[in-house]
């Protein structure tokens, strides 16, 4: 059934969010701070790994790169549109409702572990490919071993920055169902150099996340979300 991949993700982060806010009463500062260092390490692997696995090739014995200008122009441009439009903004508040309405406008830590883990799980080439996958062909495999990376990642945060974490749940299920549906529909138009291009640029995004993790916010990841939609553009118009 198409949409299943989501549901199964969707589970997997309240699972882990559950079991991390309850881990994370019974740790020292100390230790939830080390836990959120070793998260922000694993995130940076994970967005390098995966931008290198799209720009970085082996021919005839040799490496070589490509798609740099598409990164670069697509991540200058979705910046600004970003920028324009503040969605890290509009995070932060949707972020700051989402606290007052479950009963936490005490919790400080709510609205940054709420940004910090949507955007970890959300802006990934497996949330992008999986749901397309899961739309165009109603396999759920690449979402469902997101969703058991998704659970990891999750419970390590809740510990460490509480259960605004958990609430990642939501953007994700919004995020991934819609592709979900579109893709059913845009399934003609859909070319592996795109996928490339959306798997690079997300994998930075993701890289991005784990930035932040380690060194306090510093990069707004939410304002350069458009840059996904230019990767998307520039497969089309080149």
């Amino acid at each position: 059934m198409h949409g299943t991949g989501t549901l199964i993700n969707i589970g997997l982060i309240i699972g882990g969010g559950v079991i991390g806010l309850l881990f994370g009463t019974r740790i020292s500062r100390r230790y939830q701070e080390s836990l959120m260092m070793a998260t922000g390490i694993a995130v940076l692997f994970i967005g390098i790994l995966g931008t290198m696995e799209q720009m970085i090739q082996i021919e005839d014995g040799k490496l070589s790169s490509q798609g740099t200008m598409m990164m670069t122009i697509s991540l200058a441009a979705g910046a600004v549109i970003g920028e324009f439009f503040n969605i890290d903004g509009h995070m932060v508040r949707f972020g700051e409702w989402l606290k007052r309405r479950t009963g936490n406008a005490s919790d400080k830590l709510f609205v940054n572990g709420f940004v910090t883990a949507t955007l970890t799980v959300c802006v990934g080439a497996m949330a992008i490919i999986g749901s397309i996958q899961d739309g165009t062909v109603g396999d759920p495999t690449i979402l469902i071993a997101k969703g058991i990376l998704d659970f990891a990642i999750v419970l390590v945060m809740t510990a460490s920055m509480g259960k605004g974490c958990i609430f990642s749940a939501i953007p994700v299920g919004i995020f991934q169902g819609v592709i979900t549906l579109l893709a059913v529909f845009l399934e003609p138009l859909i070319t592996e150099s795109m996928l490339s291009n959306i798997s690079a640029v997300g994998s930075i995004l993701v890289f991005c996340v784990g930035v932040n993790l380690i060194w306090d916010k510093k990069i707004r990841v939410a304002n350069m979300l458009p840059a996904l939609v230019i990767s998307i553009l520039w497969d089309v118009l080149l």
